[in-house]
């Protein structure tokens, strides 16, 4: 498949005229990365976006102990790095790719003189800050307000949405970056599945795949109607 046509069916552009899919393809460079790469690092130039066309970047950010916390994980499709790209300032976060992909990056001068052309564009792009301003204030919310086993719920029902299969997950990042998306650490996220599997709620299928039992009893445990009982 040629740039043009990757181009087209990125979910950002794919409601786009053919004629700024050339020209979005006139200014997009390709970028090949390999797993355990930095794609930018806190405090860099904004100098432009990414966006993923196959393979996961991580967004995160590192305490002054060197304790980090992921607060995104990208797949194909997604914009990496447009916040920081619009305003001109740098990357408030780092990214990092956790396997092999390749990425368009869109330099922040010729975006925008784009833009200034086609304004549906920019409506696309407003959509999609909207919808990442949405689900970074519930991430907020889980790591303040919520225990432990909520934000696990809550993550869980957020991939059966967003999966094919909505009650055979998989989990897309290993269980140590779980926990950091958590906020938590791996030995308490191994504590939660096991009772969480005694409450009837999952069953662990693998290494990276857990069966949604009881999906109504697992939106609860995420809102807060229900919780665990000790082990």
């Amino acid at each position: 498949m040629d740039r043009l046509d990757l181009i087209a069916q990125i979910p950002l552009f794919k409601e786009l005229p053919g004629e700024y899919h050339k020209d979005l393809a006139t200014i997009a460079e390709e970028k090949n990365m390999a797993g355990g790469e930095i794609l930018f690092s806190e405090g860099e130039e904004g100098s432009g976006f990414y966006i993923l066309v196959f393979g996961r970047v991580k967004v995160f950010k590192l305490s002054t102990e060197g304790k980090e916390q992921i607060l995104h994980v990208f797949g194909p499709g997604e914009p990496i790095g447009e916040v920081a790209a619009f305003e001109g300032k740098p990357f408030p976060a780092s990214a990092e790719c956790l396997e092999a992909g390749k990425l368009f990056f869109f330099p922040r001068a010729d975006f925008l003189e784009l833009i200034s052309r086609n304004p549906g564009l920019g409506l696309s792009m407003l959509g999609l800050l909207s919808r990442r301003l949405r689900r970074f204030t519930s991430l907020i919310e889980d790591l303040s307000l919520k225990e432990v086993p909520a934000r696990l719920a809550a993550y869980l029902v957020f991939l059966s949405e967003t999966q094919e299969q909505r009650e055979n997950l998989r989990l897309d990042i290993s269980k140590g970056q779980l926990s950091s998306l958590l906020g938590t650490i791996p030995e308490t996220l191994s504590r939660i599945l096991s009772r969480m599997t005694k409450a009837g709620l999952i069953k662990p299928e693998g290494l990276r795949r857990i069966r949604i039992v009881d999906p109504q009893g697992l939106r609860e445990l995420a809102e807060g109607e229900r919780r665990l009982e000790r082990a």
